[in-house]
């Protein structure tokens, strides 16, 4: 198996290199005021067979090529890393993508959710491991650890598409393959919580050369080895994926507004609604109410409260999992192409332990959690709404006055 060859040593000096090969922040909110993030609000279905999207910004340098298969990236030399990353934020929410990654040893295959404080969730792919995907997640930037990784047995990902999930609330972190849950992250067990990815994200999909002839020994012990471009073009398919905001269980969302002095928590976060003057803070509590209120010119009042509630309870196991193919190599697959290919989560996946990169995650006992979505379905969380808007127009203004004065 691919990782067992893997030492200590270049997993360390791999992390470090993974981490920031196609990732970075243009403004950190923990270190000075940035802009708003702007936010998704709902969900989206994104089908790269069609052609470009505008819910993606290109990266310099980057250029794709739409077909039947999706959203091709290339990678014809080791400079070469094509990537996308979306234009608006998602606050807590659900992301699935299908794709096939790319062939070719040192060529790595990325679909990452990252914040403007570097928080972080990942699946990786390398293109000469024809058994496994990757996932990790980082909290604030942080790399002083490097147990946080996990491999998950598949199927010539290479020659086949799959739908691979994250499912993220502010209780866990769930990674998914064709519906099957292979991984789960709870909020206490990353540091307590302080290094739990909880901030809004942007969605970020590409690939990169790790086995370049200038990279760290470790990262090209890591990625398998130096690429033979002589094997190039290196081609990965992103095919579709459907993206839904949860943004914090409040309705309406517009964008995410960081308090001064934020350490990072998703309790420092400010939803801010389609109206431009509401404002909701984020709840540490399962149930959380947003209240507004806006004056209009004549000041009459308008009062407006969304309440959600929602919970689970679930029981997961940590596993690697053994998924069989559903799809050929010409980039076909079962799964649907809004990326939705779903499983109850009663089903058990078939699994052996797989060793992380350094140390073993313990596999995880039966919990209770409160979260976005329920661990028996993976539909969207659904939300219960009440409106009340009272408003008191000028002609009925009119009409009162006439009355009284009638009456008088």
């Amino acid at each position: 198996m691919f990782s067992k060859f893997l030492s200590t040593t270049a997993v360390v000096l791999a992390a470090t290199q993974a981490v920031y090969a196609q990732t970075s922040t243009d403004c950190n909110p923990t270190e000075k005021t940035c802009p708003d993030d702007a936010a998704l609000g709902k969900s989206v279905t994104v089908d790269f067979t069609k052609g470009e999207n505008d819910l993606f910004k290109v990266a310099d340098g980057t250029s794709l090529k739409y077909s039947g298969n999706g959203a091709a990236f290339t990678i014809n030399k080791e400079t070469d890393a094509p990537t996308i990353t979306s234009n608006k934020y998602i606050f807590f929410g659900k992301v699935e993508v299908e794709v096939q990654a790319a062939p070719g040893t040192g060529i790595v295959t990325s679909f990452v959710l990252q914040s403007d404080d570097l928080d972080e969730i990942d699946w990786e792919w390398l293109g000469g491991d024809t058994t496994q995907v990757q996932t990790n997640y980082f909290g604030k930037g942080d790399t002083t650890t490097y147990d946080r990784g996990a491999y998950h047995q598949i199927a010539q990902p290479q020659d086949n598409v799959y739908t691979y999930t994250v499912d993220w609330t502010k209780d866990y972190v769930r990674w998914s393959i064709n519906g099957a849950q292979v991984r789960e992250l709870k909020y206490a067990d990353a540091k307590s919580g302080t290094r739990f990815p909880q901030t809004p994200m942007q969605i970020k999909l590409g690939t990169w050369c790790a086995g370049s002839s200038t990279a760290a020994e470790g990262t090209v012990e890591w990625a398998g080895g130096l690429t033979d471009f002589s094997q190039a073009p290196f081609v990965a398919y992103y095919k579709s994926l459907t993206i839904t905001d949860y943004s914090n269980d409040v309705d309406n969302a517009k964008s995410y507004h960081w308090k001064a002095g934020s350490d990072g928590s998703y309790e420092t976060i400010q939803v801010l609604t389609g109206d431009s003057d509401d404002t909701s803070s984020s709840s540490s509590s399962v149930s959380s109410t947003a209240t507004s209120t806006a004056k209009s010119t004549k000041s009459t009042e308008a009062t407006e409260s969304a309440t959600s509630t929602k919970s689970s309870s679930v029981s997961s196991t940590l596993a690697t999992s053994t998924i069989s193919a559903t799809s050929s190599a010409s980039g076909s697959s079962s799964a649907s192409a809004t990326g939705s290919a779903s499983a109850s989560a009663s089903e058990t996946a078939s699994a052996s332990e797989t060793a992380t990169p350094s140390g073993n995650e313990d596999s995880e006992t039966s919990a209770a959690s409160s979260g976005a979505a329920s661990a028996s379905s993976t539909t969207t969380p659904v939300q219960t709404d009440g409106a009340l808007k009272t408003r008191f127009s000028g002609a009925a203004a009119l009409g009162a006055c006439l009355l009284v004065a009638f009456m008088l």
